[in-house]
């Protein structure tokens, strides 16, 4: 009997799936993307991007800019999925406002801080090209309309220096928010919102031609991975003459997904993310053959507390206030147990360390008003009567409010200040640069108690510097689809650097706009 080779149809039903495609099971995983000769499209543009956080909407401003027609589909209600919600920090090397206020820096600097964070296994020439392009992703977000803090650079945790800038909120909405503005007033760009992508349409060659969707959708955040059993909304097809630019972010909120990846993450675990980071987009990208890279690694929120649900307030009270000038400790000892500016995996590990000895007794970050910054000021009322962060007059009030040996706290306390006295910290923590701030003897104290949520997905598709999705049949681009943001993978390696997700997400959005 004659062996006869696969069809072009039979290799993508078969060939280079991607390893998170077999949660779906045999039957789903073997449903190859529908052809353009078996579609009808309903509407038709010289691009279509995929996501409206930070990425979308860089790559949908620069290609309208370009001249060219530009739908942007996002699935949710609301627009701006993790970007809206994000702590509004961009880091940015050898920015201007560095230089203003005598800070050092080099791009050479800023990869061996991302590098180390993620344990030597980030895609180095991704992280040059962040590097090298960053101050422009700043600009372009003000020509946009972001409007940013012009005080000095703040200094985040596994950065060797202060290199970034905050929205003046302090959110990530303040960037998205006049971005969809800047990019609906574009000639020729649009924005759908409850349009959820369901597949690529591809041509005989095997390039992305389109998209099908379904409008007028309602997400269902009760039901499995990425809503698979919600089958609302109206089917359509769009083309896309240029090409499609994925940016649908991360799915830190997929239960099953990230259950799949870490099975340490129940299904009740809580996420800085939104209900609607889910990995359906990023898994038919792997159907038509886009390489996985390092899926596997997640990323833990070390600054967000169980005494509120997703991303809230602590992390803004923690990061920048409690974390720098304060310390957290341990509440069986009293102890502190970590540099509480080291990198995110660092300190998540360090939390976890505890909590699975003792799943109760969630680590306590402890600081006084000085701690803050004026920047956080307007914040500690809303932290304070949503009860995330509490307020006490005397340390012993603190010890018995938390069950923490009130000898030892104050032990820790004292030693910490002597060290920031000295400028010498037993943790590593760079106090030599805070100008003998520590914590106030007199009080009051505010404290937060702290549990890592699950906060970045670290892996997705494979990109090369032109933000070119590559193919895990050939290793080339896959022709007419760009990627760009959470669900590309390798640029962090094992842990993203702290504020360098915003960068990510504007420079590759940028080039994703300008290539495709």
């Amino acid at each position: 009997m004659k062996k006869e080779g696969l069809s072009r149809r039979d290799a993508l039903k078969f060939g280079a799936l991607g390893a998170g495609l077999a949660v779906f099971g045999a039957s789903n995983a073997m449903a190859a993307a529908p052809l353009e000769k078996e579609v009808k499209f309903d509407e038709e543009y010289d691009v279509i991007v995929i996501g409206t956080g930070f990425a979308g909407l860089a790559a949908a401003a620069k290609a309208a800019e370009r001249g060219l027609s530009v739908l942007v589909v996002e699935k949710m209600g609301r627009i701006g999925g993790n970007s809206v919600i994000n702590g509004g920090g961009m880091a940015v090397p050898n920015m201007p406002l560095q230089k203003k206020h005598g800070i050092e820096d080099s791009n050479e600097r800023f990869i061996e801080d991302c590098l180390k964070a993620g344990l030597g296994i980030n895609h180095v020439e991704l992280l040059e090209t962040i590097a090298a392009r960053a101050t422009e992703a700043l600009e372009f977000s003000i020509k946009c309309g972001a409007k940013w803090q012009d005080v000095k650079p703040a200094w985040f945790g596994g950065h060797s220096v202060a290199r970034t800038i905050v929205t003046e909120n302090m959110s990530g909405s303040g960037v998205i928010q006049p971005m969809v503005e800047f990019v609906e007033k574009l000639p020729g760009c649009k924005i759908y919102r409850r349009t959820k992508f369901d597949d690529f349409v591809l041509n005989a060659e095997g390039r992305v031609v389109g998209v099908t969707v379904r409008t007028n959708y309602r997400f269902d955040s009760k039901l499995l991975s990425d809503d698979l059993e919600n089958t609302a909304g109206e089917k359509k097809a769009y083309k896309a003459k240029r090409g499609v630019v994925l940016a649908s972010g991360g799915f830190g909120a997929d239960k099953m997904y990230r259950k799949l990846q870490d099975p340490r993450i129940t299904d009740d675990a809580d996420t800085t993310n939104h209900s609607g980071a889910t990995a359906g987009a990023l898994l038919k990208a792997f159907q038509i053959g886009a390489l996985p890279v390092q899926v596997d690694w997640i990323q833990f929120g070390p600054w967000a507390s169980p005494d509120e649900r997703g991303f809230g307030v602590a992390p803004l009270m923690t990061q920048q206030g409690l974390f720098k000038h304060g310390i957290a400790v341990d509440v069986r000892n009293g102890k502190r147990f970590m540099n509480e500016l080291a990198d995110r995996k660092t300190r998540a590990d360090a939390e976890f360390k505890i909590l699975r000895a003792s799943p109760e007794a969630y680590p306590v970050a402890i600081g006084t008003y000085n701690t803050f910054g004026e920047q956080l000021y307007p914040l500690i009322d809303k932290a304070l009567q949503t009860k995330v962060m509490q307020k006490f007059d005397t340390l012993d009030q603190v010890a018995a409010a938390y069950k923490i040996p009130a000898a030892a706290l104050k032990e820790s306390v004292a030693k910490f200040n002597e060290g920031v006295k000295k400028g010498i910290d037993e943790f590593g923590k760079p106090v030599a640069t805070f100008n003998g701030v520590g914590i106030e003897a007199k009080g009051p104290y505010y404290c937060v108690r702290l549990a890592p949520k699950p906060h970045h997905t670290m892996g997705g598709v494979k990109i090369n510097t032109k933000a070119e999705v590559i193919s895990g049949n050939t290793h080339k681009p896959i022709p007419g689809l760009f990627a760009a943001g959470e669900v590309t993978g390798g640029t962090h390696g094992a842990s993203r650097l702290g504020t360098v997700a915003v960068t990510d997400c504007l420079v590759f959005g940028m080039i994703a706009g300008e290539n495709v």
